[in-house]
This record gives C-alpha cells, structure tokens and sequence, in this order.
C-alpha cells in the first residue's frame, strides 16, 4: 500500500518559480533573435532599418548578393574561433550533449553567442528556421539561472528544458506540440518532476507571446492557417500512408546529405573557422537560383500550405533547399532545422499532392508532418505541432497514418536521427525508447533466495566458514546472516570477508559477534527498482531480506543480490523473443489452449 505510481516528491515545488522565470525569459530571448534576424535581413539585402522578418531578395543587389553569405560565414567562423566553437550546429544536438555528458550546465557566453550567431547566419540568407538557435538559446538561460542554485543534475536538466520548449513555443504557438518536443527528444523521461515544470514555463512562454501578438510573426493565430479539411476517405488515408513512406525515404535523404556535407568539410585542408564562408558561397549561388530557399522560409511554408506554388516551383524549391541546407549545415554554421524540415516537407507533399486526389496544399500539409517525424523521430510532437500550426482537426487522422509510416521507416532504415548522429560521432549514445523499467515489475518476493546459510553469533570464524563452505551455492549468497535462535536478525558478515580472515589467521578462534557488520535490509514487498538503488548508494551487491519492522530486529526471511536483480531482464527478454500459440484450431471442436506452447521456455 506505500508503493505510487509516481516517483515525484514535494522537492520538486522549489523549481517550480524558476521554471516560470524562464519561460519569461526564453519568451523574450525568441522575440529578441527574431527581431535581430529582421533587422540583418534588413539591412543586408534592402539596405533599410526594420525589425520585420522580411524574405531575402536578389533584386536590388542582383547577382552580388552572393557575397552576403559569404560574408555572414566569416562572421560566424570569427565567433567560433574566438568565442565559443559550441555555436557551430543547429542546436538541438548540443542540447542533447549538455544534458547527457555535461550535468546540464551550459556555459553562460553561449546565451549571448548562440543567438548573435544565428542571427548573422539566417539574417544573411542562411536556409535555417529560428527555432533551433532558441532552443539552445532558451536552454542556456534555463542552465545558466539553474547554477546559481543549490540543484541537482535532473533538475538542471529539467530547467534546461523547459526553456527550449518554452522558446519554441514562443515562435511558433505551440505549447503542446512544444512539451511534447521536449519528452520526446530533450528530457528523456516521462515523469510528473520534469513534465510539470516544462508544461508551467511553457505556458508562461506562450502568455508572453499573446502580450506581444503585434509581432509580425505572431499575429497570425495559427501561424500557418490552412482551409479546414472534412473527413478523409478510405483512399485519401491510404494514400496518406504512401507520404509516410516518402517521408520516411526524405528523412534518409536528408540525413545522410547533411553528415555527407560534414565529413567532405572535414576532409579540406582548411581550419573549420573558413567553413561557414564556403558554404556561404553555395548559399548564394542556391539563392541567384530561388530566393525562397534562402532565410527563415515561414512565409514560403504559408504559400505551400495553401496550394499557392506549382508543381515547378516546389520542385525547384526542395532541390534548391535540400542542396544549401545540406551545405551549409555540414559546413558547421549557426542556425535551426525545423523550419527547413516543414519547408522541403511541404515541397515532397505538394510534388505527391498531383498523383493524388484532393488539393497539393491537403497533401503538402501532410509532408511537412510526415518530414518532421522521419527525421527527428518524434511523431507524437508532430502531429500534434502540425495541427497547432494550423488548427486543421480534419487532417488528425491521415496526420497519425503519415506520422507513424515516415516515424517507422526512418527508424528501419537509419539507425540513428539527424539529432543523435551528432552525438553518436563524439562517442555517446541516445536511447530513444521509453519504456516501464522490468525492475519496477518484480518484487523482492519473486526472486529472493529462501533457503540462506546462517551462523550464530556463538560460533568461531572457523566454525562459520567451514558451514559456509560445505553448503554449495552460498558463493551468490555474498551475505551470511548472524541470527539468534529465535531466527531474529543480529548482524551479518561478508562471505569474502569471512573466507580471507580463515586464510590469513587472524581471526584465530574469535567468535563471529566481532566481525558482524549491520546489513543494509530489504522488505519482501518492495520493487527490484529501491532494491537496486539502495544496493548503489550503499556500495553493497546484497541485501538481506527482513520481514516486519527494519528498524528493530526483524526476522530473516532470505537475501537478495544482484544477481537476481538479472531475473527481471531475464523474463522481460522471454516475454520479447519467445514466441507461442496459445490458441490453435483443431477441426471443427473450436479453439484450444495449447498447453505446451504457453510455457516459456526453461532457463
């Protein structure tokens, strides 16, 4: 009856204020950054001063607009070599980086250089989207207040999120969608101690956003409003399907461009500082091509959606895309990979959207879904994003089909994200998988050793070790018990311990009472889980198994090692690899049990 389902504590209310501080503050940090990209947009390609986020152009300065991202590379390769080389990137990975190797803490010029950097990057054509820059920006700040706190590590992580999630749902309107990206790919958990805190700075994020609704960004509610769709038929779900799997081939495509890109970077024989400026020079050239490809690309997403491009132009715009995006990420500059995902995704779907019925921008809708799930591999956060981009409830069910279809083919064919790649080439691993641990499932009970070797406190060392030796199998007890004879638990002493004291003659015939340690216990009613937690904060590999009150002298009723800890994995992969047939046909007589076919197999 002491057992919840929830491993939360009061603790977790003093993180809460700062939580709501820092979706204040990566609120402001977003609408800051995409201020100063409307400002460089600006001034690098209308020669005017505004804050607007304006598309890059060619037709005042032509063909000499090329050398506006060559120019924003030098920028960006100065303010990695001589500020911090952690702004190269689209974010997301180094998020993942602080959090897993870093004990979430984040250098603090990294709040400042990360948003200038990005800035430069996108307000100078970078084909990147705002939101990863915010992400790690919103983070940094989250990281950084964290510090000057007595916090733990998870709590670190936990504020560290939420503001990420709290900057992204402040571009883009989206505080579900937005909670969602942060249990899917930043926080690693499900738990009430961190979804709380990310869903209350969130929420803080999008009320700042609705204080600030003049922005021109913010004042369409939704951010990309889409005519309303009706029900789909059986053949449109299907075919919805058939844009998953297209998804699901782009977010390969996609993926192996972009490391493509990076390991021919890393191939020159020039320092990384010079890269940015080369890809800078592709930027361009792809600019000259279709200016659309260049920036942010929100209001070219827009147009997608509602069906305004034709079949050229979206072909010609993902290729363009796919090629400087590819480029100029590999190259190692500043800037998201959100934006640029909707935007070739939304290409794919309009090009699919004249094989199939119904109008491009339902379709094209659907890739931009389908795109996000492939490549980073959370399809919950996009369908859920996507219908808060657009407030379509029609498209909920061909948004599940394609989500999940793209979600399963990426993970088929590519073993890791876009997002975790980059991680893995430092030598860490992402687990993406979340599941109930299979300790949490067993009780001390189920695998706990009955029949236990046990001494009395009369008895000599001698005596003791020649008991414990003679009786086989008590090398996995490690533990042997000194009880009374009443069975009441004294003591106990290490089997180790125990056969080097025999050995070197020391304890001669000293009687066991002055080598019992007190033995860290266990209840028969407890999880595997607090048995292993305790077996690692107390540096011990068993524990002895009381029953009534731990605190006085509790009958033994077994030990628990860590070996049995084993036995909750051990039935896990029974219940993942043995397969059976409990029900089988057997003439016209109806279904029977098969007997044989439900036992697992011995072990």
């Amino acid at each position: 009856m002491h057992l919840s389902d929830f491993s939360i504590t009061p603790e977790v209310l003093r993180i809460l204020p700062l939580a709501v501080v820092i979706g204040g503050l990566a609120a402001s940090g977003a609408l800051g950054l995409l201020d100063l990209i409307g400002l460089l947009t600006h001034l690098a390609y209308y020669q005017t001063v505004g804050v607007s986020l304006v598309p890059p152009t060619t037709a005042k300065l032509g063909a000499w607009t090329i050398l506006i991202p060559v120019v924003g590379g030098l920028i960006i390769g100065a303010m990695a070599y001589f500020g911090s080389e952690r702004i190269r990137g689209h974010g997301i990975p180094e998020a993942m980086e602080t959090i897993l190797v870093g004990g979430s803490k984040t250098e603090p010029r990294l709040t400042v250089l990360k948003p200038i950097s990005s800035a430069v990057s996108i307000g100078t054509g970078g084909p990147f989207g705002a939101e990863g820059p915010i992400i790690l920006t919103g983070g940094a700040l989250g990281s950084v207040l964290a510090q000057f706190f007595h916090l733990s590590a998870i709590e670190r992580r936990t504020l560290l999120v939420a503001g990420s999630c709290a900057g992204m749902a402040a571009v883009f309107g989206t505080p579900v969608g937005a909670v969602l990206f942060g249990v899917e790919l930043l926080v690693f958990e499900l738990k009430p101690r961190s979804l709380v805190p990310i869903a209350l700075a969130v929420a803080v994020a999008s009320v700042v956003r609705d204080v600030f609704a003049s922005h021109d960004l913010m004042s369409a509610v939704p951010l990309f409003p889409v005519p309303p769709h009706g029900a789909f038929s059986a053949v449109a779900v299907a075919a919805a399907a058939g844009v998953g799997v297209a998804a699901g081939l782009l977010a390969w495509l996609l993926t192996t461009a972009v490391y493509g890109m990076e390991d021919a970077f890393n191939r020159l024989p020039l320092h990384w500082a010079w890269w940015p400026a080369l890809g800078g020079v592709v930027v361009g050239v792809g600019g000259l091509i279709d200016p659309r490809a260049l920036g942010v690309g929100y209001a070219t997403i827009g147009a997608e959606l509602s069906g305004k491009l034709a079949l050229e132009s979206l072909a010609l715009l993902l290729v363009v895309k796919l090629v400087i995006w590819s480029v100029a990420l590999g190259s190692g500059t500043s800037g998201g990979i959100l934006a640029p995902l909707l935007m070739m995704g939304a290409a794919l779907g309009g090009i699919m959207g004249s094989l199939l019925p119904g109008g491009g921008s339902t379709w094209a809708l659907l890739g931009m879904a389908g795109a996000f799930a492939g490549v980073t591999r959370s399809p919950l956060t996009s369908i859920v994003f996507t219908f808060e981009l657009t407030h379509d409830t029609g498209s909920l069910l061909p948004l599940l089909v394609t989500c999940a279809i793209a979600h399963l083919i990426s993970t088929v064919i590519l073993k890791r994200s876009i997002l975790t790649e980059k991680v893995a080439r430092k030598g860490f691993h992402v687990v993406r998988e979340y599941a109930v641990d299979p300790l949490e499932a067993l009780f001390v009970r189920e695998v706990m050793d009955t029949d236990v070797v046990s001494v009395g406190p009369d008895e000599t060392v001698i005596e003791a070790h020649e008991r414990v030796a003679a009786t086989p199998g008590t090398a996995r007890q490690h533990l042997v018990p000194v009880v009374d004879r009443n069975d009441r638990l004294l003591g106990a002493l290490d089997v180790a311990r125990l056969d080097w004291e025999r050995r070197n003659g020391r304890a001669g015939h000293a009687t066991v009472a002055l080598l019992e340690d007190a033995p860290v216990l266990a209840h028969p009613d407890e999880p595997l889980r607090r048995v292993a937690d305790r077996m690692a904060e107390q540096g011990v590999s068993a524990l002895l198994v009381v029953s009534g009150d731990l605190r006085g002298m509790p009958a033994l009723m077994g030990v628990v090692t860590v070996e049995h800890l084993l036995a909750a994995r051990q039935r896990e992969l029974v219940q993942e690899r043995h397969r059976e047939r409990p029900l089988r046909l057997r003439g016209w007589s109806g279904l029977r049990t098969d007997p044989v076919a439900s036992e697992p197999p011995s072990t």
